[in-house]
């Protein structure tokens, strides 16, 4: 049970960390000021279902596509603890009215979009490039039965922690106000950063013992 829990809270602190759904807030209230209590509910419902669904399917089926372009472990390693680390240089100096990852086409499209769950709640906004390789990468050292089981556990978790989250996002945006979500972005942004750059590190060690 040790090896579980251990791996369950290793898991649950990085994918938090780098999904920082609490960093979504804003946008979440943004993109649904105009809607009713219940699609609200409905749409933060989706949107931990489609993270759920993509973290997964990152978890089990990245390594097969790793192979497949003949990619190696170190090189994810690497490029994930890059775009991890620079995700939390973007919360270390967050700007509410700033949209991570949403371009202005989607910006536009949103306006006649029935729904946002997917695009840009979802992903890229949530569920994006440093979470995936995250996952992968853990896989890789974190296979076994107890491991695997710990994982999808962690996964469900967060992924019920983003539903209750923006489900009470214009509640917490109330109370929080701007400057209390930037102070708390920022904190998870430097403890995001410290697991992009430990990635890295891991990376080069695991290249020089190879040689």
């Amino acid at each position: 049970m040790d090896i579980f829990f251990n791996t369950f809270l290793v898991l649950l602190g990085a994918i938090f960390s780098v999904l920082n759904p609490i960093g979504a807030i804003p946008f979440f209230v943004g993109l649904t000021h105009d809607y009713s209590k219940k699609d609200r509910s409905r749409v933060s419902l989706m949107t931990a279902i489609n993270v759920c669904i993509i973290l997964l399917i990152s978890f089990f089926v990245g390594e097969y596509v790793l192979k497949f372009f003949g990619i190696t472990i170190s090189a994810l390693r690497i490029a994930g603890g890059i775009l991890i680390a620079s995700s939390g240089f973007g919360l270390l100096n967050a700007n509410p009215k700033k949209r991570k990852g949403i371009s202005k086409e989607v910006e536009e499209d949103l306006q006649t979009r029935n729904s946002i769950a997917l695009t840009p709640l979802a992903m890229p906004m949530l569920a994006g490039p440093g979470s995936i390789s995250l996952l992968i990468a853990f896989y890789q050292d974190h296979n076994s039965t107890i491991d695997v089981a710990a994982s999808t556990t962690a996964i469900v978790v967060v992924s019920f922690l983003i539903f209750f989250i923006l489900r009470s996002a214009h509640y917490l945006a109330k109370y929080l106000g701007a400057s209390g979500i930037v102070a708390i972005s920022r904190i998870v942004g430097f403890l995001t950063v410290a697991i992009g750059i430990q990635y890295i590190i891991s990376a080069i060690l695991s290249i020089i013992r190879g040689i």
